[in-house]
């Protein structure tokens, strides 16, 4: 039955062929108005039945233009080239997207976060899909958060106007909120609200990351995946103090020359953007990086990411972490002598770490196929076609050994959703990193 009834009402999907979907379900208020900057707040009950067939406005996000210098990787060709997964943008976007399988009870859930710099990217991007997960037993669940200064802003005035003096972290906040509703809600879908296994790639695997280490969420999934982002003592998360953000969000007023929260929630989006590209371009010309990241505000974080993992605090639970073969921080000096970025390293250090503390440790892998149709190698990103089964959505020449792999990838995947452990029948075995073999799994064409 395409036809389901949740905590808010009742909802009707399309029925495909392996699955049914339900897209662009609220799992809170629109974030617009008096709402901007602040915490998500629940979807408003609706009656009789809501069509969930259409995909989602995407979060107000910069666009992404081609390399100008040549250089880089092209991810406007990549992912956000045909105009049929271009939603339009808006800051009504916190929704969700849901593929089930046709039949099932207490099914398995991955929950999706997708990647991007924290100011870019949506949950119904090009190489996103649900169905070869449908097609295996497990509900995908990908979601849309507030991005770039609608999600992370940090601002004396916003500061003031919160009874504990915090802000920032809304995006954060967004994702917890959609975990929340999956929790209260999958099971009118077929789903297990216990066996929820959150995973993202780059920015998501940072705000998987981030889930994991806050005490408001780390009891809410069952396992984790962190692709090509996250781990210990890694060198990608920043522990940025409310201090740092507070300091970037005076620049925010300076370039859009709003002072007051009255001003600043009638600023038009397009006027934040612009002041979010003058952030970013600041952030990259200090050295300071990523001006919207979370903060450590004593609420949604207490504490720095690594400290988090050296005390132990991090659930335990399964967890799957990796990274590509030309990977951020992968150098070409690096490559040709065979070495390996901090990465690479602090994958191993996460499951190392978690060895250490007694636990299970993680399985790691390393992504090294080098993508056919330019010089691009297995660039950050270049995975996610074959953990979602998308290969016959991009562009680049294929193989039959890459559908292979892609299916590899994605069985993978799916197993560990299901079990806590990707291996199966069929598949070559993989080895937990210990630290006896300190075992990373190499997935390539030639081990498919």
């Amino acid at each position: 039955m395409s036809l389901v009834q949740t905590k808010y009402g009742a909802l009707r999907g399309k029925r495909k062929d392996g699955c049914i979907t339900y897209f662009g379900v609220p799992y809170a208020k629109p974030p617009v108005g008096e709402l901007r900057w602040k915490a998500p707040q629940p979807p408003e009950p609706w009656t009789g039945e809501r069509e969930a067939f259409v995909f989602p406005h995407r979060a107000w996000q910069m666009v992404q233009e081609p390399p100008v210098d040549g250089k880089g990787i092209n991810y406007a060709r990549e992912f956000y080239s045909n105009p049929a997964f271009m939603p339009p943008m808006d800051e009504d976007c916190l929704y969700l997207n849901i593929w089930r399988p046709l039949t099932g009870e207490k099914l398995p859930v991955a929950f999706w976060i997708h990647g991007g710099a924290l100011i870019n990217g949506f949950g119904s991007e090009l190489e996103f899909d649900g169905e070869a997960f449908a097609r295996k037993g497990v509900i995908l669940v990908t979601i849309n958060y507030r991005l770039g200064a609608f999600g992370f802003l940090c601002h004396p005035e916003l500061a003031k106007e919160d009874p504990d003096g915090r802000c920032g972290n809304y995006g954060i906040f967004d994702q917890i909120a959609a975990l929340r509703w999956v929790k209260e809600n999958i099971g009118a879908f077929g789903g297990d609200p216990d066996r929820i296994t959150i995973f993202g790639q780059s920015a998501g695997a940072m705000s998987v990351q981030t889930l994991l280490s806050s005490p408001l969420s780390r009891d809410m999934m069952a396992g984790a995946i962190m692709q090509s982002a996250g781990g210990y003592q890694a060198g990608i998360l920043r522990d940025k103090t409310m201090a740092e953000a507070m300091e970037q969000g005076k620049l925010f007023s300076k370039l859009t020359g709003a002072e007051t929260l009255e001003e600043m929630r009638a600023l038009p989006p397009q006027k934040i953007m612009q002041a979010v590209e003058g952030m970013m371009a600041e952030g990259f010309r200090t050295g300071n990086g990523l001006p919207f990241t979370a903060v450590i505000d004593g609420y949604l974080l207490e504490k720095g990411y690594d400290q988090v993992v050296e005390d132990g605090e991090c659930p335990d639970i399964p967890y799957m972490i990796g990274s590509c073969g030309n990977d951020l921080g992968q150098t070409p000096e690096m490559t040709l002598r065979g070495g390996h970025s901090q990465l690479y390293y602090g994958c191993i250090n996460w499951s190392l770490k978690n060895a250490e503390l007694g636990r299970t440790p993680a399985y790691v892998y390393y992504f090294d196929r080098k993508l056919l149709g330019d010089y691009s190698g297995a660039f950050h990103s270049s995975e996610l076609w074959y953990v979602f089964n998308t290969l016959s959505r991009s562009w680049r020449p294929k193989s039959q050994a890459d559908y292979r792999l892609a299916e590899q990838i994605n069985s993978y995947w799916v197993n560990f959703v299901k079990n806590g452990n990707p291996n199966g029948e069929d598949l070559p075995y993989w080895k937990p990193c210990s630290w006896d073999s300190h075992h990373v799994q190499l997935l390539d064409v030639d081990n498919a």
